[in-house]
This record gives structure tokens, C-alpha cells and sequence, in this order.
């Protein structure tokens, strides 16, 4: 390495040290790297940023300051706006290149082009995404806006494989002596939020996921869809602070797919990879058309006649709804900053197409809850249930509440658990509580409108009248 050369890894989303292509990058640069975090008070203070994920943040970041002096190293944190701090750091330390990984939001991409104007030593790299976003294009170089044929493009690269992943360094050279801001203790996480912070829990998840003949992988694709069962790799709050690499989860896909005993293992290890394709994709997306984080891709669905009832939404963010399956799940989110897939499928189908209130609604409130929010499959993820995205489900396409709770919750396990109101209701009545008499209310202690509420809409006569809102903006 040449001497009095001076990189700085800039961190973003990527609080670790394994798999991590900025780091290693700064590494090759010079003899000094200086790891930098920039509280960015339009990230902290936005109102997609909620208090749950900004505790995990700040968790992580105290966890890689103590792996960083470990390896002779520390995290150097700033406040304010990268553009501002950034270029005074430089000037202070002499550095010679900035390296960071690439993020892809808008929000993001404006912010380093405005680093980049100033400090045109910046130098992004790879790494949010498994596949770098752009590689997985049509053949006229197009961008994909449908997820099945983007994933078998996806699938002919050539795909990580374990000798890409790149070890944690035994040590990281940091000589400057610039100060920085102390690292917050505060806020903490509520000690119902099951995720503690950090690469080591990231990677432990990991190993606990797909190792063994009986790991849960091999069981994903038959119990994914059951909120009570704790058969997902819940990794997402990690992929979200890159805490551990898309890289890496893939190279694990990959691992337990081709050590599957059977075919039915081996299609549960591959759906598992199939949803790790469809993070990549919402990053294309979002990459591609960034319009998508204030309106819908297809902009005449932004004319639909939404209610907007603000009473109705405050009872669906509360999970007051008087629908168990959807309360259960608003519920589960509060409390612990995150929410089943399935369950996020039908809360969000009951918002836009029971309620008829505006996705974006719910997008911000998810924003706000869940600490894997992430901006691009987060906003994938609302305009496919609303049937106003790429790769969307058919407007016509509404789930029913009572059976999705039938079919996903047969015996109420997961009701009982977050709505404990309903927990003596008998299961052949937990799906739709209100169908009791009033003798078994009494007997079940739980009386409807007054312990449990009614629902707030009937489900026949709001899907109707969300078909005809659709109608018209199809007609």
C-alpha cells in the first residue's frame, strides 16, 4: 500500500465488516481508513423513519464501533448533511477517496450526487442488492417490470457463490485522530422487539436458518404463509442496515439448495431464494422509476376516488378493525416493529380495498413501524396490493379477511396471541367473532362492541364499491 494515502469508508447501510465491498475497497486504497456514519437529520426527523428502526440503527452502530476497536479501529460519527460535513472531514484529514456502498432511492441517489459535486472522490460500490441493480436487464437493455421473467434473467448470471464473500479484516488501520460525535445509547429497543442489533445476531440467524437436514429452509415453502409458526428467517431487519449482505443470504440459498435431502426441500430452499430475487427486483424498480415513491408506477390509478376516512385508518393502525386476522397483525407490528409476510399481504389489501383509503397512507404508516422498512420493497409491496405497481396483483384481486384467516390461522394461534380479548372465543367462531350470540359472548368473555369491536365495514359491500372505483379509472 502506498503510504499517506487516506480512504474513508463512508457507512450507509452496511454495518458490518463481512461481505463488505466499500470496506474491503478503502482497505486496498491506502494505510489509514477512517469509517464514517452521517446522521443526516432529513433521514432522522423524515416521517418514513420510525423510532423502533432508529433504536436498531443506533444499536448496530454502537456494535460495529466495538467490532472496529477491536480490530485497532473506531466509528467516526457526524451530524448534519453528508454534503456539508463530509468535504470539511476531508479537508481535515487529507483523504484521497471516499468509498460507500451504492444505495438506490431517490432520496439516496440525490444525496450522493451532491457529494459527488463537490467531492468528486467519491467512489460507490456494490453491495445492497445481491446482483448489482442494472445487471438483470432485457436484452434491449430496458429495465424488467415484471418479476417472473426478471427472475429467470436473474438466475443465468453468473451468481454469488462462497468464495465471493469477502471475510471481516483482522484489522482495520485508523491513524487520524479527527473527533466525532458520541454515539447514542438512547433510544433503545422496547424489549418486545425480538431483533438485538448487530452482524453477530445477523449471522447467527443465518446459520440457524439453513443449517441441518431439518433447518427451517427446508420447511419454508409449506409454513411461510403461517403467522403463528416461527418458520422465517426473519433476517430482514438485518438485510435492511446491511448488517449482513444480500451477498452473503444468497451464497446461504444457494448452500441449502444444493444439500436439500428431497425435492420438497429443495423447492423450500429455492422459494426462500425466490424472495430474496424479489428484493433485488423492488430495488430495480425503484432505481429505474423513481416516481414510485410519491405516486403509483402507473400513473392513472393516481385518480381513483379514495375515502380517506381518517377514523377508519386510526382503527386500522391500532388493530380495531373488529377483522381478528388484520387486528392480530397491526397489533403484532406496534408491539414488535415488525409483521408476517401473509399477514402484511392482507392488512394492506383491507386498507386500499376495504377501507378504500390510499396506499400511500399505509406505506408511510409501515414506514414508520417496522424496523426492516425498507423503501423499495416496502413501496413494492403496497402497490402490488393496491393493483397500481409493476409486477402488481389484479385490481380485481381482494383478499377476504375471514377466509385468509381460515386458510393461514386455522386454529386462531396467532389471534389468541395479539388480540387477547378473543383469546376464550372458540375456534370455530375466532375468525369472525361477531357471528356469537349473545350467550356465547358472555361465555367466551368477550362481548362484541363493547369488549372487541364490530366490523368497522362489511367486506361484500366494500369490495364492491372498490370495484367500482377501479372501474372507472380502467373505463
Amino acid at each position: 500500500m502506498s503510504q499517506d494515502r487516506t480512504a474513508i469508508w463512508w457507512v450507509r447501510r452496511d454495518l458490518r465488516l463481512t461481505d463488505n465491498q466499500a470496506l474491503y475497497a478503502a482497505l486496498a486504497h491506502g494505510d489509514n481508513v477512517l469509517p464514517v456514519f452521517v446522521l443526516d437529520p432529513r433521514l432522522v426527523g423524515s416521517p418514513f423513519n420510525g423510532e423502533k428502526r432508529t433504536a436498531f440503527l443506533h444499536g448496530g452502530l454502537r456494535i460495529l464501533d466495538d467490532d472496529l476497536k477491536s480490530r485497532g479501529s473506531r466509528l467516526v460519527l457526524l451530524h448534519g448533511q453528508p454534503e456539508d460535513v463530509l468535504p470539511a472531514l476531508v479537508q481535515e484529514t487529507g483523504t484521497s477517496a471516499i468509498f460507500a456502498e451504492e444505495d438506490y432511492s431517490p432520496f439516496a441517489r440525490r444525496r450522493d450526487d451532491a457529494v459527488c459535486r463537490l467531492l468528486p472522490l467519491l467512489q460507490l460500490t456494490s453491495g445492497a442488492s445481491a446482483l448489482p441493480v442494472g445487471l438483470v436487464r432485457k436484452a434491449d437493455g430496458d429495465p424488467y417490470v415484471v418479476y417472473t421473467p426478471y427472475k429467470r434473467q436473474w438466475l443465468e448470471q453468473r451468481l454469488p457463490a462462497k468464495e465471493d464473500v469477502i471475510p471481516a479484516p483482522d484489522s482495520v488501520p485508523t491513524h487520524s485522530t479527527v473527533d466525532g460525535d458520541e454515539i447514542p445509547s438512547a433510544p433503545t429497543l422496547p424489549p418486545s422487539v425480538p431483533f438485538a442489533p448487530g452482524e453477530a445476531e445477523a449471522q447467527e440467524r443465518l446459520k440457524h436458518f439453513v443449517m441441518g437436514k431439518d433447518a427451517p429452509v427446508y420447511h419454508y415453502a409449506s409454513r411461510r404463509d403461517l403467522p403463528a409458526a416461527d418458520d422465517t428467517s426473519r433476517l430482514s431487519p438485518y438485510l435492511r442496515l446491511g448488517m449482513i449482505s444480500a451477498r452473503r443470504a444468497v451464497v446461504a440459498a444457494r448452500y441449502a439448495i444444493h444439500n436439500a435431502a428431497n425435492a420438497d426441500a429443495r423447492k423450500s430452499a429455492e422459494t426462500w431464494l425466490s424472495e430474496l430475487i424479489w428484493r433485488d427486483f423492488y430495488m430495480s424498480v425503484l432505481h429505474y422509476f423513481p416516481h414510485v415513491r410519491s405516486g403509483s408506477f402507473r400513473p392513472e390509478f393516481d385518480a381513483i376516488a379514495w375515502r380517506n376516512d381518517e377514523d377508519e385508518f386510526a382503527a386500522w393502525c391500532e388493530g380495531r378493525t373488529g377483522y381478528p386476522f388484520v387486528d392480530a397483525a397491526m397489533r403484532q407490528m406496534r408491539q414488535i416493529g415488525w409483521m408476517h409476510n401473509r399477514a402484511r399481504m392482507v392488512v394492506a389489501s383491507f386498507m386500499v380495498k376495504d377501507l378504500l383509503i390510499d396506499w400511500r397512507w399505509g406505506e408511510r404508516w409501515f414506514m414508520q413501524q417496522l424496523v426492516d422498512g425498507d423503501p423499495a420493497a416496502n413501496n413494492g409491496g403496497w402497490q402490488w396490493a393496491a393493483g397500481t405497481g409493476t409486477d402488481a396483483a389484479p385490481y380485481f384481486r381482494i383478499f377476504n379477511p375471514i377466509t385468509q384467516s381460515e386458510k393461514f390461522d386455522a386454529n386462531g394461534d396467532y389471534i389468541r396471541r395479539w388480540v387477547p380479548e378473543l383469546k376464550e372465543v372458540p375456534t370455530k367462531f375466532i375468525h369472525a367473532p361477531w357471528t356469537m350470540s349473545l350467550a356465547e359472548q358472555k361465555r367466551s368473555n368477550c362481548r362484541i362492541s363493547t369488549d372487541y369491536p364490530a366490523p368497522i365495514v362489511d367486506h361484500k359491500v366494500a369490495r364492491q364499491r372498490t370495484l367500482d372505483a377501479y372501474k372507472k379509472i380502467r373505463d
